[in-house]
């Protein structure tokens, strides 16, 4: 047999050997570790081989991508070697024509067999081509780990700006536009790419980004009776409240209106007897500079649905949920009842029904009256409601300003907060002289 032939079928088992390796590449990258945990606990072969690579899968991606890439090019190096000999030497073809024609060759077999049949076939089968080929993988990335981490860094290297120190091939980076070339494609809908985007952005994000401000919190003080605490509870639509001691900087624990009912109703004294101290349970404190996702786990961990937040001076910062987390997900969770309600909506007799969110300076212009949004030091109507009450508004709560009283109406949304503000002109007060005559 001819030197030439034993080149062709060596080129032909390192184009086997590479779409193996891409179709085993594929497969390890996507297939689901907790199926594979639930194969392991099933005493499925191969199952906890399989595991030990996918707890460091870039490091075995980057060893298959590294041998394949090897083969490939060796395949094609031996395949132009041979072909332009032959074509030009026994055929007659020009050189440039000889290239040409291994160049369309090799492009079909790159493309065709070495990428589209393994990876459709490493995407059907993940699981069983996984499991079969762990040991094999362990093996080779024992062997050659060290070698493709060197063509890593060499890499980063020659790139600029700051590189993988793992290589760009199993990044969360590259996972986003995945994520996002199967949105275009209609793979997925755009609330499932928007979710999984969501998903990778916890990392990036802090508690102080999503929690509920000190401003707009609702608590009740230690001294409280029960009977006020239950009355606090159901006007403002919270089951859990912060209780404080001197001030709000000092919430030692949190009621919760669940304890309240059940203690009341089984002692009715209790109303007016007791505490709110002797019912609250402990708060769970977090920093503001913690990230969203660890907040997640912590809480899931300590079976909590609130954590008060403390900024960096040991002071109350805010508090948070673990709906509020969520939502960070899955967007914003609204009541079925909540409407899209106008912003201004004029009413009879001169009144008016506005947003609690609307601009104190856009308010004052509205009902004609001399506030100045800076000088208050706010800029919600809400804000304004606040600083006059000289604490948080609930449904209900009423502020006379400059000729005009507002209440607060009935919260709305999860975080039972103050959606409208009723805003009616208030009777003017009769000339004294005039008084004085009816008397």
């Amino acid at each position: 047999m001819s030197a030439d032939l034993w080149l062709v079928l060596l080129a032909v088992v390192l184009i086997v050997l590479t779409g193996l390796l891409v179709m085993t590449e594929t497969a390890v990258g996507r297939v689901s570790r907790s199926h594979i945990e639930d194969l392991a606990r099933d005493d499925v072969r191969g199952a906890d081989r399989l595991l030990v690579v996918l707890g460091d899968r870039p490091r075995y991606v980057n060893v298959l991508l590294f041998l394949s890439t090897t083969a490939a090019v060796t395949a094609t190096v031996l395949v132009s070697f041979v072909g332009v000999i032959n074509l030009r030497d026994d055929l007659g073809w020009p050189t440039w024509a000889a290239l040409l024609m291994i160049v369309v060759v090799m492009v079909v077999i790159s493309y065709a067999v070495l990428g589209v049949a393994p990876r459709t076939l490493g995407r059907q089968h993940a699981d069983r081509i996984a499991l079969r080929s762990a040991g094999v993988v362990r093996l080779l990335a024992s062997v050659l780990s060290p070698l493709a981490t060197l063509l890593i860094l060499i890499g980063n290297l020659i790139t600029p700006g700051k590189g993988y120190r793992e290589g760009p091939f199993a990044t969360q980076a590259e996972f986003r536009e995945l994520v996002d070339i199967a949105g275009d494609e209609d793979l997925i809908e755009d609330d499932e790419r928007a979710m999984i985007h969501s998903v990778f952005e916890l990392g990036d994000t802090f508690v102080r980004e999503v929690m509920v401000p000190r401003t707009e919190m609702i608590y009740i003080e230690r001294h409280k009776t029960l009977r006020q605490a239950l009355s606090l509870g159901l006007r403002s639509g919270f089951s859990r409240i912060p209780v404080i001691g001197e001030n709000a900087d000092d919430v030692i624990g949190l009621v919760y209106l669940k304890d309240v009912v059940r203690r009341v109703f089984d002692n009715r004294d209790a109303e007016q007897s007791e505490t709110v101290e002797s019912l609250m349970r402990p708060t769970f404190m977090v920093p503001d500079s913690k990230q969203v996702d660890e907040l997640l786990k912590d809480m899931q961990a300590a079976r909590t649905h609130m954590a008060i937040v403390v900024d960096e001076y040991g002071g109350t910062a805010g508090l948070v949920t673990i709906e509020d987390l969520l939502e960070e997900i899955v967007g914003e969770i609204d009541d079925e009842y909540d409407t899209a309600a106008p912003e201004v909506a004029p009413l009879e007799d001169g009144a008016y029904r506005v947003s609690a969110r609307m601009q104190v300076d856009d308010f004052a212009d509205l009902i004609d009256v001399d506030i100045d949004g800076e000088d208050e030091g706010v800029d919600t109507v809400l804000g304004l409601m606040a600083k006059r009450l000289g604490r948080v508004p609930i449904p209900g709560a009423v502020v006379d300003v400059d000729g005009w009283r507002l209440r607060a109406e009935e919260a709305s949304g999860r975080r039972n907060r103050i959606g409208s503000v009723l805003a009616v002109p208030m009777a003017p007060d009769p000339p004294k002289d005039e008084v004085d005559d009816d008397e």
